[in-house]
């Protein structure tokens, strides 16, 4: 306990999910949690589970006008930023014969955009607060081809690709950015699967289960503590063995 006392977080997607595990995490590792989502009412809800260390924000990542107002709510709830997880995402897979242009931008600008604008609109105040911590989730399906995800996985390859950049970019200013590449997670986007694929998925990592929301977390929070510290442009796999 106590991993990230004196730590202010921001985690996106944080209303459901992996990022709802990561904000409760934190919060009980000792970090003040903005938690937002784009669901408003769901990024309360877990806030007010975890009291007053937590607030909730409405938040449209692909929105460089709400990642302001993230940033600027975050700094007059807490003062400081230490931490940022580019948690939210979206999942729609279809083969390239049924991907048409807005799928392929819908993709792009939550899986990519919004990862981007965040890591631009906390590098200041992160600088000025002593810098920090940045872990952007990409996804197994990024580090290899996989059939019908071709907008997903494309967002997750440049996910991976901006994230090593931006480690370079800004270590000088005493902010770490690294990757993790979850498996077959059992979240509530698992469902966006037919239901021939949904029943196969937990038979295949070498694990044979999906892995758990909690499993992401604590390598998330690993990421984000000062245990990490030298630790930049890193990729991290958990994935139950699926991408060894």
């Amino acid at each position: 306990m106590g991993r990230l006392i004196g730590k202010v977080a921001i985690i996106t997607g944080a209303g459901s999910g992996q990022g709802a595990a990561e904000a409760k995490l934190f919060a009980a590792e000792g970090a003040k949690v903005a938690v937002t989502d784009i669901n408003e009412a769901a990024a309360r809800k877990v806030a007010a589970d975890i009291g007053a260390s937590a607030i909730a924000v409405r938040h449209d990542v692909t929105s460089e006008s709400d990642w302001l107002n993230v940033v600027a709510e975050t700094r007059k709830a807490f003062d400081a930023i230490h931490v940022l997880i580019n948690s939210a995402g979206v999942y729609k897979p279809r083969p390239l014969q049924y991907t048409d242009r807005t799928l392929l931008d819908l993709h792009y600008n939550v899986n990519v955009v919004g990862v981007f604008l965040g890591m631009a609109a906390v590098r200041e105040v992160m600088r000025d607060s002593g810098g920090g911590s940045i872990v952007n989730i990409a996804s197994g399906a990024g580090l290899r081809g996989f059939p019908g995800m071709l907008a997903y996985s494309g967002s997750k390859w440049m996910v991976r690709g901006i994230s090593r950049c931006a480690a370079i970019d800004l270590a000088a200013e005493k902010i770490r950015v690294n990757v993790v590449l979850p498996g077959i997670i059992d979240t509530p986007m698992l469902a966006e699967n037919p239901p021939e694929i949904l029943a196969a998925l937990p038979h295949m990592p070498p694990a044979k289960r999906l892995g758990t929301v909690d499993e992401i977390a604590q390598t998330v929070l690993f990421l984000a503590s000062d245990e990490a510290s030298y630790i930049m442009g890193a990729e991290v796999n958990v994935c139950g063995g699926l991408m060894a």
